[in-house]
């Protein structure tokens, strides 16, 4: 499915749903994460990284959360003997589509949500130590986009949010080493709407 198809989707299902007076809230979010490509043969470690966009909560006690945002995310590498390594970054356009639930009054509730996200893969950095290309030498044929799913809690405190989620990969970034990656985020976001 497209970039262009799944926006339309998004903004089809937002639009019907604030029709039928369902409860809508539009925000702002952000946060950090940090990810990890975990690699056939190889040791890897988690990196730090980023997340900014905006969110929908379109839904009363059980809702659909369509989400746009930024993220950075990456990993980082070693050789078993320690003699080759590298580091890898990705500039990334995400849009999970959560379903969740939520437990509580209004001004402070408890949440709970899983779903799909599609991420498009911007941009990708990388920095391998030079007998790390000889012994790997397609190792950063990477995507450009990546299926996966997220799942997670959250808290609202008035148009205070925060969310706690873990994200996994249903396709591999690189499918010649099994290079799968995933992460945990923590953001916090304002509901503007």
């Amino acid at each position: 499915m497209t970039m262009k198809k799944i926006l339309l989707s998004a903004a089809l299902l937002m639009a019907i749903c604030i029709s039928a007076n369902a409860q809508f809230d539009l925000g702002v979010k952000a946060g950090v994460n940090f990810s990890t490509i975990n690699t056939d043969n190889l040791k890897n470690s988690s990196v730090a990284g980023y997340q900014a966009g905006l969110f929908a909560r379109i839904g009363g006690a059980f809702y659909l959360q369509p989400e746009l945002y930024l993220s950075g995310t990456g990993g980082h590498f070693e050789s078993g003997d320690n003699s080759y390594s590298g580091d890898v970054h990705f500039t990334n356009l995400n849009v999970p589509v959560l379903v969740g639930a939520r437990f509580g009054p209004k001004n402070l509730n408890f949440r709970i949500m899983a779903g799909p996200i599609y991420t498009s893969v911007l941009s990708t950095s990388e920095s391998l130590s030079q007998n790390f290309n000889n012994a790997y030498n397609d190792f950063g044929h990477y995507r450009s986009s990546t299926l996966g799913y997220q799942a997670g809690v959250g808290v609202d405190i008035g148009a205070i949010t925060a969310d706690l989620r873990y994200e996994g990969n249903l396709t591999d970034i690189n499918p010649d080493y099994g290079q799968r990656q995933n992460l945990f985020a923590l953001s916090v976001g304002f509901k503007i709407l």
